[in-house]
């Protein structure tokens, strides 16, 4: 795969975007989750880049792209901007493919919702609907047992643990979803070099601080939440709407489907079994091949 680099200004910041395939083909952009960057979607990118042009940006806070101060320059509204900025450049005149893991998969989805005249396919690969994991985690105690760990990324000394020792824990983090196979040496030294950007690990942690998820402590009750008290139309996804699921997700339980359907009246869910939370490392090819069956039909 032949790839090139374009910074793109998207006004309050600027966004370090990997490209791959021909710049007239149909466009697909995909986005990142924590703690990754462009290079998640790096196999599944080589995968698609005969029949479209993929673009993978660094978000804001993450490896290349800016990073600015303040817990609230993180506010989905921000990353939503950024996301908008780059589809207006990149496909200006025609509705484009839109696919996002982990965090990725959240900007995506309400961007989706914001814009879904812009957007042709929406793909979902080991990510979650706002509305979906909110209930989540209010209500499924192993779903609010597995996503503690966001209490500790919000934390205030989380900087600081997660960088000693060579970023250990956040090499751990990644480890501890999986077998992680995939994470030779060589990757975790990428890795290792993008957490290592001034301000990066500040910037990705703003995500989890920023967010307005209720992640209530085990055994808490709690029957409240921002999101919950909004009217429904307003996460809907009206295109056609793929989720590719690795069943061995120990982060994203599949409680966090149900109700999907009802946001998304076009759904396909593909599970993929023998994948993880990292399915575009540990399976790229079924990923690519599921996207090009569901974007060329």
């Amino acid at each position: 795969m032949e790839l090139r680099f374009l910074q793109h200004d998207a006004g309050a910041v600027s966004l370090n975007v990997a490209m791959a395939g021909e710049p007239d083909a149909p466009l697909v952009i995909c986005l990142h989750g924590f703690p990754e960057y462009w290079a998640a979607w790096a196999d599944v990118m080589a995968a698609l880049a005969d029949d479209f042009c993929v673009a993978a940006p660094d978000q804001r806070g993450f490896n290349l792209s800016s990073k600015p101060e303040g817990v609230e320059r993180y506010r989905v509204k921000h990353l939503v901007g950024d996301l908008a900025s780059l589809a207006n450049r990149l496909s200006p005149d025609r509705p484009f493919v839109l696919a996002g893991h982990d965090w990725g998969a959240s900007v995506a989805y309400a961007y989706a919702m914001a814009y879904p005249d812009r957007v042709s396919h929406l793909v979902i690969a080991n990510g979650v609907h706002p509305v979906c994991f909110q209930r989540a985690l209010l209500e499924d105690e192993a779903q609010r047992q597995a996503s503690q760990y966001i209490h500790r990324l919000r934390a205030e000394d989380a900087e600081a643990l997660l960088s000693q020792d060579d970023f250990r824990r956040l090499i751990r983090m990644v480890e501890g979803f999986s077998a992680a196979d995939f994470f030779d040496d060589a990757m975790k030294a990428a890795y290792r070099e993008t957490w290592r950007q001034p301000g990066a690990l500040t910037g990705t942690l703003n995500w989890y601080r920023a967010s307005p998820l209720v992640v209530p402590a085990p055994g808490e009750t709690t029957g409240h939440a921002m999101i919950l008290d909004m009217p429904e139309d307003q996460f809907a996804v009206p295109m056609p709407h793929l989720v590719l699921w690795g069943e061995a997700d120990q982060a994203l339980l599949p409680v966090c489907l149900e109700g999907l359907d009802r946001f998304a009246p076009r759904l396909t869910v593909q599970r993929i079994a023998g994948a993880s939370h990292w399915v575009l490392h540990e399976k790229p090819d079924t990923v690519a091949d599921a996207m090009r069956r569901f974007i060329l039909g």
